[in-house]
């Protein structure tokens, strides 16, 4: 899988989602299998790059090539300029959000929005592209509703607007999350256009993207939902598709483990107010289903403190791995 300049390790891709693949996460996907992972989304509006938040979306230190980052936005002249801002803070890759199906994102015509005009589609395409030397990629989904499938059409557009890469989530904006994807929709655009087309949408096992891959005929996968909680599976698909047999999931020690490190790597990078706060969504996927989850979440979330938060999660998966010992002794 090759985006401009860059081949990727592998084709399979960590998805951008807001609040989730910051650096910790991004960072942890790629040392567990992903190929390339896209930051949250940045918003064109130049008054909100000073901000905090902005900011760390903008960090990629100590992340490996190549570094995507996701911008949103509606007016073609603010995402060239958001373009260049965060290509000139390290992006190698600037990739254009028009799958997102929040309100608030729809709501001032941006993220999926945008695909019911596709004369401000190409627009946009065209000048960001124009703006900066990196490569540029899009994200869209197959259309705003049932009755306006319209993702081939933007295809099309985005490759002669000089699109390098195009993801295509198998749903619609009215669908939201709910519903199964589907993929028909992606295999006739893999089969229209040349440029590199990444299937998205409900890959949640390695039989599952095997399947994907091969009904769609896509260049790569990219998931996002699937690794919350879970981003080993990543290195799970990877295995299968590379040697045809499932990996055993983790162990509770492992699990254990990976969550303690990342919960000290969000801790580093936002601080421990904020730090706390954003680990509870993570702590929250790491043990669902997990014997009295439901439990321990309603007492580690009302903790305010990283240490109080690392004693408890460290308590709770010591105690499912005391009792898997005894089980088998």
């Amino acid at each position: 899988m090759q985006i401009g300049p860059y081949i990727l390790s592998n084709n399979l891709i960590l998805a951008p989602m807001a609040g989730v693949t910051d650096r910790p996460f991004r960072q942890l996907c790629r040392n567990l299998g992903a190929g390339m992972a896209v930051s949250e989304m940045v918003s064109s509006n130049s008054l909100l790059w000073g901000s905090e938040k902005t900011k760390r979306r903008a960090d990629h230190r100590g992340e490996d090539d190549p570094r995507s980052v996701q911008i949103m936005g509606a007016d073609p002249k603010l995402m060239a300029e958001a373009a260049r801002y965060n290509a000139d803070h390290g992006a190698q890759i600037i990739d254009i959000n028009m799958g997102c199906p929040a309100k608030k994102v729809c709501n001032v015509a941006a993220g999926s929005a945008l695909m019911r005009n596709e004369k401000l589609v190409g627009d946009i395409l065209e000048a960001v592209v124009g703006s900066v030397e990196v490569p540029v990629t899009l994200k869209i989904r197959t259309g705003w509703d049932h009755e306006s499938r319209n993702a081939l059409s933007i295809a099309r557009i985005a490759e002669e607007s000089g699109i390098q890469a195009l993801a295509v989530h198998g749903r619609t904006r009215a669908d939201g999350y709910r519903g199964e994807a589907e993929y028909e929709t992606i295999t006739t655009i893999k089969q229209s256009i040349q440029i590199p087309v990444i299937a998205n949408g409900d890959i949640t096992s390695p039989q599952k993207a095997a399947e994907v891959l091969e009904q769609t005929g896509a260049d790569a996968l990219m998931i996002g939902r699937a690794a919350q909680g879970r981003p080993w599976i990543f290195r799970s698909i990877l295995h299968y598709l590379q040697q045809g047999d499932l990996l055993p999931e983790p162990d509770s020690i492992e699990i254990r483990d990976l969550l303690i490190d990342h919960l000290n790597n969000l801790y580093d990078f936002y601080g421990e107010y904020t730090g706390v706060r954003v680990a509870r969504k993570h702590i929250s996927w790491y043990s669902k289903g997990q014997c009295h989850g439901a439990a321990f979440r309603q007492r580690v979330n009302r903790v305010d403190s990283t240490r109080e938060q690392l004693r408890m999660t460290h308590d709770f998966f010591n105690e499912i791995i005391r009792k898997e010992e005894d089980k088998a002794a």
